[in-house]
């Protein structure tokens, strides 16, 4: 009788550890997935950058520091190693993205090409993309995330190696407001 009771704790924690290990397993693939469709958002937005700025830079020739700014703000996004980078180097370039949507508006010529307007467009769209896209992998990471703190799985968590991974926060102020794309 024993032994039976022994072997049906055996199996019990066994099926437990199988399906808690993979539980973390779904998790961090969804969380991997997230972050994969935010960067397919986030290389839209970076092909597209160049042309915004093209378009800027015809009608705004002696604001060059502001263009560079965004060009390298972009470059440094584009060519994070991390996932930790690419969200601290993405909030760098939101930043430097409202320092063009801004100076965009000092120019009315600008503003009234059409060329312009559909640029402006397509980033509009492709900003509400990442917004979603953020929303959706900090919802899946915090899920991830909760589930490697809470006892038992922390010791799981820990055996296996999973370990915490970032959330897409804004770090500053600055990074609080709201991109205007709009005239």
């Amino acid at each position: 009788m024993a032994l039976w009771i022994i072997l049906a704790v055996v199996v019990i924690l066994v099926i437990w550890l199988i399906s808690s290990y993979n539980g973390f397993v779904k998790l961090r693939n969804k969380a991997e997935e997230a972050f994969s469709a935010m960067d397919v958002s986030l290389k839209k937005r970076y092909d597209l950058i160049p042309n915004y700025v093209e378009t800027v830079k015809g009608y705004a020739k002696h604001e060059s520091e502001t263009l560079e700014k965004v060009i390298s703000a972009r470059n440094a996004a584009m060519n994070a190693s991390t996932a930790k980078e690419r969200i601290e180097n993405d909030n760098i370039l939101s930043n430097t993205l409202k320092s063009l949507f801004a100076l965009s508006e000092a120019y009315p010529d600008l503003k009234a090409n059409q060329n312009f307007i559909q640029l402006q467009d397509q980033l509009s769209r492709i900003e509400e993309e990442i917004a979603g896209s953020r929303r959706y992998y900090n919802g899946v990471i915090n899920r991830f995330n909760t589930k490697i703190e809470m006892f038992p799985g922390n010791i799981l968590a820990g055996i296996f190696g999973f370990r915490r991974k970032p959330l897409y926060e804004v770090e500053t102020a600055d990074q609080r407001e709201n991109v205007k794309v709009s005239f």
